[in-house]
């Protein structure tokens, strides 16, 4: 696999790629986002880290800009911990976010996270477990147990959504992007929280000690569980 690193500060880069290069990750640099959306393009990366306080362009700019052409898994490093700014790097597409400064030991376990999320396959004739519950991506169809879940068709977009991107944080705007497309208004984030609370009562998840959506506040949800795939 390939990495690519855009950060302008050399004694970051340094510590990043001794950090996380391997016989498996190999890892290529850029110092400004001109120069990093040219060596993205060239090396078609796996996980590309991205520096927010570029000398050129915004690195939130570029990653709305990456994620035009580029599926590579994004992991912002900044100095900027602001929950608004972590907000925006995750609308923009962002899959994690780490603020400098940083333990190196928590970056690799967050670039191997990413990887693995990113790298996990899932098609459409897939049937996924978790805990007592499965998904039946084909057929639509929902079960706890032996007890079929009826959902409607935004509570099973919902929960498309999550078991897609299992442990990812999905932001409130993405997941009315999914769900309702684009052009929902503010009123958006008043209409998710009544359906995810509806689809939480029908899964039997509690959102004070949940098995299954975990409210990541003022950012957007995360499903939990790890799949089990089976065909």
């Amino acid at each position: 696999m390939r990495a690519v690193v855009i950060d302008d500060e050399p004694q970051i880069v340094k510590a990043v790629c001794r950090c996380i290069e391997s016989d498996e990750l190999s890892v290529a640099t850029a110092s400004t986002g001109a120069e990093g959306l040219a060596l993205v393009a060239s090396v078609q990366p796996d996980l590309v880290i991205i520096d927010l306080g570029l000398p050129d362009i915004d690195g939130i700019e570029l990653i709305r800009q990456l994620r035009t052409w580029s599926e590579a898994a994004v992991i912002v490093l900044s100095g900027a911990g602001s929950e608004a700014t972590k907000v925006h790097a995750l609308e923009a597409g962002a899959d994690d976010y780490v603020t400098k400064p940083f333990g190196l030991d928590e970056l690799r376990a967050r670039v191997l996270a990413v990887l693995r999320r990113t790298h996990t396959a899932i098609d459409a004739d897939q049937v996924l477990h978790f805990r007592d519950l499965d998904v039946d991506l084909e057929r639509q169809h929902v079960q706890i147990g032996s007890t079929p879940v009826r959902l409607t068709r935004i509570e099973y977009s919902l929960l498309e959504a999550f078991v897609l991107h299992p442990n990812k944080l999905l932001t409130h705007w993405w997941l009315l992007d999914r769900v309702w497309g684009r052009g929902v208004g503010d009123e958006g984030r008043q209409y998710l929280r009544v359906y995810i609370g509806q689809l939480r009562s029908k899964l039997g998840d509690d959102a004070n000690d949940p098995h299954f959506i975990l409210t990541e506040p003022g950012m957007g949800y995360r499903w939990i569980a790890v799949a089990d795939v089976t065909a």
